[in-house]
């Protein structure tokens, strides 16, 4: 049954799993500080986007294969944690404005939506979510559809803050030191993220 205190539990869950650090907000920051945040805007559409088809799946039954097959959720652990420690390895000296916005452009709103399927986080957020606060007794595409608006709502904001704050520092990167403090700032997070997935029992 959906109640107004299931809401505001799950919204509380979103929020914290969403704005804190992670592949996405990472890669948020990362855009807006070399494209902006309008240029970033179908990045910040595509992650919600993406997220709410993982969602949906989980809830129609996804998250019981991968309770049935617990190897396919390792397997997505192990590979997931590698790329973001790739993604880490390349955000060092990916911040000088000039060459990005020559030779590179900010994530289109698709390659945001496909990014979700192999973000570990995310899939994490999904499994969590509907174990823990899927409406019990609710017809399954009303109790679907509830979760995923939900996490639309929640999700937009949330990262939305990270493109944003990414084109307030755009304007200091006149700074070396802090061009490169901000780099190593935001491989920590993606290090962090992918010792925290990888080691994560569910």
């Amino acid at each position: 049954m959906i109640s107004w205190e299931l809401i505001l539990a799950l919204a509380v869950y979103n929020f914290i799993m969403y704005a804190t650090p992670g592949p996405n907000n990472s890669i948020l920051t990362a855009s807006g500080i070399k494209f902006g945040f309008i240029r970033s805007i179908p990045n910040v559409l595509g992650i919600p986007t993406g997220h709410g088809l993982q969602l949906a799946l989980v809830c129609l039954g996804l998250g019981s294969l991968f309770i049935k097959y617990p190897i396919l959720f390792d397997v997505l652990r192990y590979v997931g944690s590698a790329y973001i420690l790739y993604l880490a390895y390349k955000m060092f000296g990916s911040l000088n404005i000039s060459k990005s916005e020559d030779r590179s452009r900010p994530l289109k709103y698709y390659e945001a939506i496909l990014f979700q399927f192999v973000n570990p986080k995310a899939w994490v957020i999904c499994s969590t979510a509907v174990t823990l606060y899927y409406p019990k007794n609710e017809n399954i595409l009303v109790g679907t559809l509830f979760m995923v608006i939900m996490s639309t709502i929640v999700n937009i904001p949330s990262i939305s803050i990270w493109a944003y704050g990414g084109s307030i520092i755009r304007q200091y990167l006149g700074n070396e030191k802090l061009k490169k403090t901000i780099e190593i700032l935001l491989a920590i997070m993606l290090i962090g993220t992918a010792v925290s997935v990888f080691f994560y029992n569910p």
